[in-house]
């Protein structure tokens, strides 16, 4: 049986779509993406997105709804793959792709620079610094990209790299959540 997300703000404000049930798949709840769109006001328009563990799409779409020109959706379950391009297809959206790839793997190909990250792993299984290590390196993050971080809030800790700057944190119940911005090291030689 499916379960619905509610789409928050943006042109599809309360639109609800379904999603697929699966191990591990558990979209970020309506009152941290009201809090993360919220940080991302004025970011979004025109953006190019990637969400790196996309689950149900949750941020993905909510980032097109909000006026993203572009987002990619990486997801490994055939399930999930399935149903959030059949979304995709029911709200006619032209400008986004589900590449049913393991989100490290795909982060060691070339690198086209995307302007908002959304790493949101699954819990308890370790992809969360590589992760951030992977997206630092290799031209991932165009200059003053933001990057929005979620985790359990136990036992999950993380160190950002030299080059981005922790801009917000919290936590709703057991998730923790930030909001980093990569500087490039040309834009810190002031």
């Amino acid at each position: 049986m499916a379960n619905q997300l509610r789409i928050i703000g943006g042109q599809w404000r309360g639109r609800k779509l379904r999603f697929a049930d699966g191990a591990g798949l558990r979209p970020t709840t309506d009152r941290v993406r009201e809090t993360l769109f919220n940080w991302l006001q004025g970011l979004l328009d025109g953006a190019r997105c990637l969400d790196l563990y996309a689950g149900s799409g949750a941020l993905g779409l909510e980032a097109l709804s909000r006026g993203a020109a572009e987002v990619v959706f990486l997801e490994t379950n055939p399930r999930a793959v399935q149903e959030l391009r059949d979304n995709l297809s029911l709200l006619k959206v032209g400008q986004a792709q589900v590449l049913p790839l393991d989100a490290l793997a795909y982060l060691r190909q070339p690198a086209r620079p995307f302007d908002v990250v959304f790493v949101d792993p699954p819990f308890g299984q370790g992809l969360l610094q590589d992760s951030l290590d992977r997206l630092s390196q290799g031209g991932w993050l165009a200059a003053e990209a933001r990057i929005y971080i979620e985790h359990a809030a136990k036992g999950e800790a993380f160190d950002l790299p030299a080059d981005w700057e922790l801009l917000r944190s919290k936590q709703a119940g057991q998730v923790a959540y930030h909001l980093a911005r990569y500087s490039p090291p040309e834009q810190n030689r002031d």
